[in-house]
C-alpha cells in the first residue's frame, strides 16, 4: 500500500486582510507610512483612532515621547505568505522616511500584519518563545484570536492593542473581511 494515499493535499490559503499598525508623533510621519503602504497594498479601506502610546515606555528611547498608534486596514486580500516581506518593506520604508524627515531618530514604527476569520497576526523582527519564523529573521506574531462574542487577549498581547478603540476596530474590520468572504463563497 502506497502511504502517499492518505496524504492530505495541500489547499492554498484563503486570502487574508492586511492591516498596518503605525507609531509615531509626527503627523507627517504617519502620512508619509501610509503612503508607503498604498503603494505596497493598496487602497486603505478603515482607519482605527490614533490613540496614545502610554501602556508602556518600550519605544521612547529611540522615537521620543508623545507617541500615538493608529491602525489601517486594506481593501485588497493579500496572500498570508506575504507577510515576512511586507515587513522588510516597512523596514525599508520607517529608513526612507528617516532621510525624508532629516531626523536624528526613528520617527515611525510600521507594523504590517493580517486577520484571519480566527485571528490577529502581526509581523516582527524580535524573535520570542512563541513567535514562529517566517523567513530573513522576521517572525509571524499571533496578537490575539477573535471569538463569538469579541477578542481573546492573550498573555503575550501587546497593552496597547487591548485598548477599546483599537478592539472595536479589529472586529468591525474583521466582520467587513468575514462578510466579503461569505459574498466569495456565494458567488462560487
Amino acid at each position: 500500500m502506497d502511504y502517499r494515499e492518505f496524504m492530505a493535499v495541500p489547499k492554498p490559503f484563503t486570502p487574508v486582510k492586511a492591516v498596518c499598525g503605525i507609531l509615531a508623533s509626527d503627523e507627517a510621519a504617519f502620512r508619509m507610512a501610509e503612503e508607503g503602504m498604498t503603494r505596497l497594498l493598496g487602497s486603505v479601506d478603515a482607519r482605527s483612532p490614533r490613540l496614545l502610546f502610554d501602556r508602556t515606555d518600550y519605544y521612547a528611547p529611540e522615537m521620543g515621547e508623545g507617541l500615538k498608534r493608529e491602525f489601517v486596514s486594506f481593501e485588497r486580500l493579500i496572500e498570508p505568505e506575504r507577510l515576512a516581506d511586507l515587513k522588510l518593506a516597512g523596514n525599508a520604508l520607517e529608513a526612507e522616511i528617516r532621510t525624508r524627515l532629516a531626523s536624528d531618530r526613528r520617527p515611525v514604527n510600521i507594523d504590517p500584519g493580517y486577520l484571519t476569520k480566527a485571528a490577529l497576526i502581526m509581523a516582527t523582527a524580535k524573535d520570542f518563545s512563541h513567535r514562529i519564523p517566517l523567513a530573513s529573521g522576521i517572525y509571524a506574531h499571533l496578537e490575539f484570536l477573535f471569538t463569538r462574542t469579541g477578542i481573546r487577549r492573550l498573555d503575550w498581547t501587546y497593552p496597547d492593542y487591548d485598548q477599546e478603540g483599537y478592539r472595536d476596530f479589529f472586529i468591525a474590520v474583521r466582520r467587513n473581511y468575514v462578510a466579503f468572504l461569505k459574498g466569495l463563497e456565494a458567488g462560487a
